[in-house]
């Protein structure tokens, strides 16, 4: 069989599918040198020592078997426990909540339990690249809402209003956002809970970044009154406790949704790996000064990088939470990115990366030491010097 006819043999809707658009541009960096990668989200902090001696602890125990598909008993037990003292929402560990691998796990079996051939869901862009591909891999239509720098990204319910209609199903919101830094008040928060009553929407809720906010407390949407039985409340430990590679997730619902994502997840994942499972009970038990440690030097950095932005006098939204900017550079944001990559060996991602329409935006990442950062940012200083001087010649 040649190559055109293995093709043939491919799904319709993956074969459609753009790749995506941070992994894609990140192909250019693999085998250059003397990069300064702003890129990836990934913390640059090693996972504390604490944890990773669970680890060590959880194999030379011999603990390299299946767990229950929801998870170690004692994981669920601490998360429930850690939502119910930081915000106040219980979930039963029993039969409310579900161990994934990752949140990008979570994500999947979110969408593909509620979604129905054909039915909407209200995706906020600028969105996390996977967002809408899981919605159309559910075979659910992703509806597009474009978040504008003028109104600080934030999403306007009255121009929700205007693209909802009987056949949407959910919504999913993200904050802090990946990849604006942007969070909610709880009085916008009531208003998007507010309107999901009305429509009769399920809000599927991405919170992964709920550590690292840095200007308030973070306030989960399932904690507003009337709301958290319609809203799958999606967490992690890959960004706050730096265990990104561990891929340790967790999902918690409504029980009756709860269990129509675990069938998913026992015939496509079984269980997520014992190792991480321990690693992420000491993360709930142990790993608190860590991560305040961890956010204050994000804190450090995301004022560093927000001051060098406007100093070059780039439009951008100062992030609250997460850790990334996402500024308006004013040009071709993918052509930028090329260029400043091969000109000055610094690596950013496209803004389109996350919505069709942020051709002129870039996202940065300040999970870089403030060394790096200072470099990476003295040469796109010079790099928008030489842009300007080119375009006066």
């Amino acid at each position: 069989m040649n190559d055109e006819k293995i093709k043939e043999k491919i799904a319709e809707k993956v074969k459609n599918m753009p790749k995506s658009g941070i992994r894609k541009f990140f192909d250019l960096v693999i085998g250059m040198e003397n990069v300064i990668s702003l890129g990836v989200g990934e913390p640059d902090f090693v996972t504390p020592w604490n944890i990773r001696e669970a680890i060590v602890y959880s194999l030379e125990k011999g603990y390299t078997m299946y767990t229950s598909n929801k998870g170690l008993e004692e994981l669920r037990e601490e998360i429930s426990r850690s939502i119910e003292r930081d915000y106040g929402v219980y979930y039963n560990p029993e039969d409310e909540i579900i161990v994934t691998v990752g949140v990008s796990e979570a994500l999947d079996l979110a969408t593909r339990a509620i979604i129905n051939p054909n039915e909407k869901v209200i995706v906020i862009d600028p969105s996390y690249v996977a967002y809408k591909p899981c919605v159309e891999l559910a075979h659910g239509k992703a509806l597009v809402y474009s978040t504008n720098i003028e109104n600080g990204f934030k999403v306007d319910v009255d121009e929700l209003e205007r693209i909802v209609d009987e056949n949407t199903k959910a919504m999913i919101i993200n904050y802090p956002n990946n990849p604006t830094g942007v969070t909610y008040t709880k009085k916008e928060l009531e208003e998007i809970a507010d309107f999901a009553v009305e429509h009769d929407l399920i809000i599927i809720s991405d919170e992964v970044y709920d550590k690292l906010t840095y200007d308030s407390k973070h306030v989960p949407i399932a904690s507003l009154n009337g709301i958290r039985d319609r809203v799958i409340y999606l967490n992690g430990f890959s960004k706050a406790y730096a265990m990104t590679g561990l891929r340790i997730g967790y999902a918690c619902a409504n029980k009756h949704i709860a269990e129509a994502m675990l069938k998913i997840h026992q015939y496509t994942m079984l269980c997520a790996p014992i190792t991480s499972q321990f690693a992420a009970i000491e993360a709930l038990k142990n790993g608190k000064n860590a991560v305040k440690e961890m956010k204050e030097e994000y804190r450090r950095r995301r004022n560093y990088v927000y001051r060098r932005l406007r100093e070059i006098g780039f439009e951008v939204v100062k992030p609250e939470g997460a850790f990334y900017v996402y500024p308006r550079i004013g040009i071709n944001g993918e052509k930028f990115a090329e260029e400043l990559l091969k000109k000055k060996r610094v690596a950013v991602v496209p803004g389109n990366a996350f919505g069709s329409s942020y051709r002129d935006f870039i996202r940065i990442s300040f999970a870089s030491s403030i060394k790096e950062l200072k470099e990476a940012f003295d040469r796109i200083e010079e790099f928008i010097n030489e842009i300007k001087i080119e375009k006066t010649i």
